[in-house]
């Protein structure tokens, strides 16, 4: 049995990544009505907004997600909402989980959180998260400043926890999927793959430019300080790549570069999977193609091993 679906109730481990300001109702519910499941984010700080989208999932009577970014949340009062909003599933990221636990398994609703390395998935483990989001360096948005693959990183969580584990960074296909499930997933998270869907909110030059992509075509930046990301090349981007710091206001243009399409006003987060992505898809396609994909490989080799051959 497949505990994240378990957990989540949807047709297929694919879920959608909680990316702030996108990941609304708008792509959401495309997601969700696709089979995989549509993730809300609150990480904007738009409360009111969030909750409104929020309930939009819920009155669609789909599979749906919240995500709680522990640090940026002002209060308590998004937690208090998605307690008694009906949500199945939460992920929290950004901060210690702890105290975020009890009220969300008494109301009822699975809590996996995201980590970047093995010793915070350890500690959240014994917290008591029921999965973890495992959050390799491929990923776009913020980043370990010590980076470990997704490759790496899963190995090393899956040998020492049991609980089950959601594989998120520079995946974005059935490849990918079935390569993290050899390694110990139940279920991946995409996030480049889906800001570039036919339902996305961003502005078509975002999405050109994911599309546009080389695999080389994004940068980790600002290593040294807080926060550390990894977003798409630009003129902007490789300035600040050089000087090795973002300036204190860089995000201050974040929703130009997201709904005006101005690639320059602010980092446009995006993962190494940008490299893959070579096409505008709607949500439905990118699920069917990518489970699709998942099952011709997983079948190939599942021949191979019935075979005990490599040929």
């Amino acid at each position: 049995m497949n505990r994240v679906l378990a957990h989540t109730g949807a047709r297929y481990p694919i879920i959608q990544a909680p990316m702030g300001w996108i990941a609304r109702s708008q792509l959401a519910l495309a997601v969700s009505q696709a089979g995989g499941l549509g993730v809300i984010e609150t990480s904007s700080g738009e409360t009111e907004i969030c909750k409104s989208e929020i309930e939009v999932m819920r009155a669609s009577g789909l599979p749906f997600g919240v995500n709680l970014p522990i640090r940026f949340l002002k209060d308590d009062a998004m937690l208090k909402f998605v307690c008694e909003s009906g949500v199945r599933w939460v992920s929290t990221s950004a901060g210690s989980p702890a105290k975020f636990i009890a009220p969300l398994k008494s109301a009822g609703i699975a809590v996996y959180h995201a980590v970047p390395t093995l010793e915070l998935a350890q500690k959240c483990v014994d917290a008591g998260v029921d999965g973890l989001v495992v959050e390799g360096a491929e990923g776009g948005g913020f980043k370990n400043p010590e980076e470990v693959s997704t490759l790496v990183l899963l190995q090393a969580i899956r040998e020492k926890v049991d609980v089950p584990l959601i594989a998120a960074g520079g995946i974005c296909d059935g490849r990918g999927m079935a390569a993290a499930f050899a390694l110990g997933a139940e279920a991946i998270q995409m996030g480049t793959r889906f800001v570039s869907a036919a339902e996305s909110p961003v502005h078509a030059n975002y999405k050109n430019a994911i599309v546009d992509a080389a695999a080389t075509g994004t940068l980790v930046l600002n290593q040294k300080s807080t926060p550390c990301i990894r977003a798409l090349k630009s003129q902007s981007m490789l300035a600040v790549h050089q000087s090795g710091l973002l300036p204190p206001d860089a995000f201050k243009g974040i929703r130009q570069v997201y709904f005006d399409g101005d690639m320059e006003a602010a980092p446009a987060l995006a993962g190494q999977s940008a490299g893959l992505i070579h096409e505008v898809k709607t949500a439905q396609r990118i699920i069917e193609d990518t489970v699709a994909e998942f099952f011709a490989i997983t079948k190939r080799l599942g021949a191979l091993a019935s075979a005990h051959s490599f040929s």
